[in-house]
């Protein structure tokens, strides 16, 4: 869970009807955004930024309960938090281990010259999500946001 939200009151983002199966919405409340997505699994509510280099999940692509990041082809269960595929670029997963960059079937091997930015893709944490609490009252999406 988000921290912060522990305790922290519910504010309504969204009505149901809003949110088509399959859909994926951004809330932002100051600098934080969040990605509220309506998956076989339930509505969930997590940080609208890949855990991987932030790009906006938002805009990428669910399939079922898994969201595709639109960076660097990284793929996360929404149900779980957990990694399905590791970004092209590689780098530490959340245990701990280190994955290699990849290419996509059909595309040329992706060359990984040394220097800073191949040190930097190989030290790089592809973190698990962070879930914000929700709740839905009378048709609306109500969520927890952390306390300042």
């Amino acid at each position: 869970m988000a921290p912060g939200t522990t305790g922290a009151p519910f504010e309504a983002v969204l009505d149901v009807a809003d949110l088509p199966y399959g859909g994926l919405r951004r809330i932002s409340r100051g600098d934080l955004d969040i990605l509220v997505a309506s998956t076989p699994a339930g509505i969930v509510a997590t940080d609208d930024r890949c855990p991987h280099m932030s790009a906006p999940l938002s805009i990428g692509e669910l399939d079922g309960c898994v969201v595709a990041c639109p960076l660097h082809e990284g793929r996360f269960d929404l149900s779980t938090g957990e990694i399905v595929q590791m970004p092209t670029t590689g780098g530490i997963d959340a245990d701990g281990i280190y994955r290699p960059t990849w290419s996509p079937a059909g595309r040329d091997a992706k060359v990984d010259p040394p220097g800073k930015k191949a040190e930097a893709r190989r030290l790089t944490r592809v973190r698990r999500l962070r879930y914000y609490p929700l709740r839905i009252v009378d048709g609306r999406i109500e969520i927890a946001f952390p306390r300042d």
